[in-house]
């Protein structure tokens, strides 16, 4: 794999934390550095550390992560963004806020955008890659700064889409378009 190939490998791996990071931004409204940079290294940290277990687990697990891979991000995504959905529809007064900055939404999101990742990690046994830790270690630096771009346009250009529109709705539409798309690539585009 060549150095173009790898990057290219890592910006397509960190899309999904880029479109979940949008949506989180604006639902955020403002910048907010301390959860901004601790969601930002979540994703970044766990899209490097898939695809290292992925490659360390290839000879025993392969065949069962192939398989349901995307059924796990899709239940996860969907789950989250059925959630957020449902609560951007209540009325204002019965609503629960949804907050992205919250450490166990954040893990959740880390992890639902990084099983593609750990697949990643398997095809990268497969082929042959020796110097695994160069490769995460791009995947990882390339979703933290998609992540952190992705959290700033949401609060920048969201905000008055989020006026027109309930951002937890927007949002949650996000995240489910998110794990449909990585249903159907799995499904019928592999």
């Amino acid at each position: 794999m060549t150095g173009l190939e790898l990057w290219l490998l890592a910006v397509g791996l960190a899309m999904d934390c880029f479109a979940v990071s949008i949506a989180s931004g604006i639902l955020l409204g403002r910048a907010r550095w301390r959860a901004m940079l601790t969601m930002a290294f979540f994703f970044g940290f766990f899209q490097a550390l898939m695809p290292l277990i992925g490659w360390a687990a290839a000879s025993l697990f392969s065949h069962l992560i192939e398989e349901v891979d995307h059924w796990v991000a899709f239940g996860i995504l969907g789950f989250l963004g059925v959630r957020m959905i449902r609560e951007g529809l209540k009325p204002a007064d019965c609503r629960e806020s949804f907050d992205p900055t919250r450490l166990f939404v954040v893990f959740t999101f880390a992890i639902a955008t990084s099983i593609d990742a750990l697949a990643v990690g398997v095809s990268f046994a497969f082929v042959g890659v020796e110097g695994i830790l160069p490769a995460v270690a791009i995947i990882g630096f390339v979703s933290f700064v998609l992540s952190l771009a992705g959290l700033l346009f949401g609060i920048r250009c969201g905000c008055g889409l989020a006026r027109k529109l309930r951002a937890e709705v927007l949002g949650g539409v996000i995240l489910v378009g998110i794990g449909c798309k990585i249903l159907v690539e799995h499904l019928f585009l592999s």
